[in-house]
């Protein structure tokens, strides 16, 4: 299994970016695949998840600005985030899991697999 994230950069505050997560071993029909991030000097907090439902959840922060979307026949999840602000500075994260109910998509420990990180940093 293999989550690969990319997509990120260096971008001027105001600017947008769309992260990326390709998933190689599992299935988006099966998994629930999840965006997280984490701040220099802070814990992994939960963006966003697509459930294999395509049902779509979002952390308070991230409604209105960030929009997650997935390509089942290339097996990708895409995180659209516009307007970016300095607080948005962050590793990246994705991760994949099955059988997770509702109550536990924004659980770190929900999910069995993890890529390796993007890095985004907002700055003028």
């Amino acid at each position: 299994v293999q989550l690969q994230a990319s997509g990120g950069g260096l971008v001027q505050p105001g600017e947008s970016l769309r992260l990326s997560c390709v998933v190689r071993g599992r299935t988006l029909r099966r998994d629930t695949v999840a965006w997280f991030r984490q701040a220099p000097g802070k814990g992994r907090e939960f963006v966003s998840a697509v459930r294999s439902s395509g049902t779509t959840d979002y952390a308070d922060f991230a409604k209105g600005r960030f929009t997650i979307s997935r390509d089942i026949a290339l097996n990708t999840v895409h995180l659209q985030i516009t307007g970016l602000k300095p607080e948005d500075t962050a590793v990246y994260y994705c991760g994949s899991g099955s059988g997770i109910i509702l109550s536990s998509v924004p659980l770190e420990t929900s999910y069995a697999y993890w890529g390796q990180g993007t890095q985004v940093t907002v700055s003028s």
